[in-house]
């Protein structure tokens, strides 16, 4: 895929989370950095090169003001005696919403720090809805990864939570899909037993539209583009404001060379978008491919 179809494919989802395309280099470009203690995170913990949950934490609060770390260390050791598990549950919320709300005005990678902590309280809590929700967190980033070391703590992040999901409901629809798309884009087993499983719940209810458009991602990312648009045509016609289904059939028909229909499907996004920068892409690329017909 060239340079302009992948911004495509991206923007309905990184301009959404308006994090990753940044933060990569601040991530894990100075590993040899010392922590508080005098050294790195410890490699015997980490999956590939360092990285872990530890880096996570170490290299957010690295780029946090002072005024921050201290008040993130006090929240950090709140729990006293009595009821701990209540404790600790109201404590990763209160992480999970330091990240999403304070530190997010003084680092960009406060995402990865909010989307740990609120997987955490999801354990806690072990509800169906909220692991869910804290897996479809790291789902929603996985298929455009591209560190292997991130890709991968994404992926045992996601599956993870959704394994937690299912196991609290097996008749979790949702769940069986997110899980075979953690397989199939995170890397953890074979990639036809992550389509495996969401062509099961698609074949069942042919209206998942979460199913539909999965499995319309993973055509047109194995370039069968004739699928990639049936598919992506019937989440559509299931959810006509999915701005992200929308921008990858224009990207699709861009790819094939069909440019009116490109432009049509292009043109379709744009009252959706309200992001401005999302705006100026598809402008962009409306205009790219009008005057180039």
């Amino acid at each position: 895929m060239n340079k302009p179809q992948w911004i495509t494919l991206s923007i309905a989802v990184l301009l959404v989370i308006g994090l990753f395309a940044a933060t990569q280099s601040q991530l894990f470009g100075e590993r040899k950095a010392k922590t508080s203690t005098g050294s790195a995170p410890h490699a015997d913990h980490d999956h590939e090169e360092g990285f872990s949950t530890d880096s996570v934490l170490y290299y957010a609060k690295k780029n946090l003001p002072q005024t921050q770390v201290a008040r993130l260390a006090q929240m950090e050791n709140s729990i006293t005696r009595g009821d701990v598990a209540d404790q600790k549950l109201h404590l990763m919320h209160q992480l999970a919403r330091f990240w999403a709300d304070s530190a997010k005005a003084f680092t960009p990678l406060a995402w990865y720090p909010y989307a740990y902590y609120t997987a955490e309280a999801s354990r806690l809590e072990n509800s169906e809805k909220s692991l869910s929700f804290a897996a479809r967190l790291f789902l929603d980033v996985l298929g455009r990864e591209e560190d292997p070391r991130v890709k991968h703590w994404e992926a045992e992040q996601a599956k993870d939570l959704f394994e937690r999901s299912l196991k609290v409901n097996p008749a979790n629809d949702s769940a069986k899909v997110g899980l075979g798309a953690t397989i199939l884009y995170g890397g953890l087993g074979s990639p036809m037993e992550g389509i495996g499983m969401i062509r099961e719940v698609a074949e069942k209810d042919s209206t998942n539209a979460f199913a539909q458009q999965t499995l319309g991602e993973a055509s047109l990312l194995s370039g069968q583009l004739d699928k990639a648009v049936e598919r992506l045509k019937t989440v559509n016609r299931l959810q006509p404001k999915n701005l992200q289904a929308i921008l990858l059939l224009a990207d699709t028909y861009e790819r094939m060379n069909q440019k009116e229909e490109a432009v049509q499907w292009y043109r379709k996004s744009l009252p959706l978008a309200d992001n401005p920068e999302m705006k100026k892409e598809i402008e962009k690329r409306v205009s790219d491919l009008t005057n180039h017909k």
